[in-house]
């Protein structure tokens, strides 16, 4: 099974195309997202700060005392390319919110900062997804990836001095977002700021954020040309039925039984290692589902081969391990370890005894793996296998208890 993926948008538009006259907008397939004359489907959530057309301007304008402020799209958009330019005060911090929702009741989350994770609480209908920062120069943060209200930075390039040297400040900014399935990239000026891994959200709306700030004098963010070009949603497809395992194919020791939509595999202490193979052939895909460790070592196998005899695979292995590595990827029957996960990154955010989820994306030569929502491990430029069987795995010669069910790939964009 070879599933399909759109195109990735390795360079940056010219400049000129983001100086184009609003009737030019609807030029292959882009769309304004803003009149010029007033704010007509956008609506604020959150905050105090104030909003205004002016002069084909749309200008955001701080209100001392307002937390963060985001005028938004009245739409969600999916798969998209972006394109806007912007001017900020010096020392006023903002972005622009893409696939972002609102929480519907209080919400507990980590922020992540320095390695660490910092417990937080949002209340309900606080503003919360991607955020393509905005910042003046020196900070060099500016096309960087915030996960606002919910992860902290996901993708922070600032300390890049050619990030860093992209944005100009008290200048008009340029910038490209490309949003394809979990490939989200950022150019700022014609230079590439991000380049994210990353299916935590599909689709929501588009949001422009006036930060909170406490001097005395407003302070003000301007953006024109704001145009989009909607390229569809994708959705997350069932792989597997959940009913039996008419589609998997057993190979060594190990027992598997399915109960309630879950697999469940188990292996003693003596036994060799017990695969559960699925039927297909995978090349590039996104792939997640859910898993309980109990005890022992297993994993997800992809690009990987059946054999005959012990250890009856080789391949890639998501490994899943409860006392440790969960996350990191190993290759069965030659490399080894590629590479091995944080283990205090693990520590944080595995739920042992508890349903995690994995999400596994590989399409061609990059790989990237998360657990719960965060980056295990990501390999760029890899010179392994580029497709085969997919599978899970009961290890050999320890007792092994593990279940996994909700398994779903990324659909093509619809």
């Amino acid at each position: 099974m070879t599933l399909g993926f759109l195109p990735r948008f390795y360079r940056c538009a010219p400049l000129a195309l983001l100086l184009v006259s609003v009737p030019a907008f609807a030029q292959n397939g882009f769309v304004p997202l803003f009149n010029g004359k007033n704010l007509d489907g956008w609506v604020q959530r959150n905050g105090t700060a104030k909003y205004e057309a002016m002069d084909g301007v749309l200008v955001g304008t701080t209100v001392k005392g307002s937390p963060n402020s985001f005028l938004c799209t009245g739409r969600d958009y999916g798969d998209f390319i972006l394109e806007y330019e912007v001017k900020v005060d010096k020392g006023l911090n903002s972005g622009v919110q893409i696939r972002s929702g609102q929480y519907e009741s209080e919400t507990h989350t980590h922020i992540w900062r320095g390695g660490k994770a910092n417990e937080k609480t949002f209340p309900a209908e606080r503003v919360n997804g991607y955020q393509v920062e905005i910042n003046e120069a020196s900070r060099g943060s500016s096309g960087g990836i915030f996960d606002e209200a919910r992860r902290g930075w996901i993708e922070d390039n600032s300390a890049d001095p050619k990030v860093a040297a992209a944005f100009k400040d008290n200048e008009w900014n340029a910038f490209r977002v490309s949003c394809i399935g979990d490939h989200i990239q950022v150019w700022v000026n014609g230079v590439q700021t991000a380049d994210l891994i990353d299916s935590h959200t599909l689709s929501g709306f588009i949001g422009l954020q006036v930060h909170s700030y406490g001097g005395d004098t407003p302070m003000q963010v301007r953006w024109r040309n704001l145009r989009i070009r909607d390229l569809g949603t994708r959705l997350w497809e069932p792989l597997w039925h959940g009913k039996d395992l008419k589609d998997w194919t057993p190979a060594g020791d190990g027992i598997w039984e399915v109960e309630d939509g879950v697999i469940r595999g188990r292996n003693a202490s003596a036994g060799s290692n017990g695969m559960l193979f699925y039927s297909g052939n995978f090349s590039d895909f996104t792939m997640r589902f859910k898993f309980k460790a109990g005890a022992g070592n297993s994993g997800f196998f992809f690009r990987c081969d059946k054999l005959d005899k012990a250890p009856f695979v080789a391949g890639f292995q998501a490994e899943i391990d409860p006392a440790r590595d969960t996350g990191g990827l190993y290759e069965t029957g030659t490399r080894g370890w590629v590479k091995r996960v944080d283990a205090d990154l693990i520590a944080a955010i595995l739920k042992p005894e508890e349903w995690n989820e994995m999400c596994v994306s590989a399409h061609g030569r990059r790989i990237a793996v998360h657990v719960n929502g965060m980056l295990t491990v990501e390999l760029i430029d890899d010179p392994g296998r580029l497709e085969g069987l997919i599978a899970v795995q009961v290890h050999s010669r320890q007792t092994v208890e593990v279940a996994f069910k909700d398994f779903e790939l990324l659909s093509d964009a619809k």
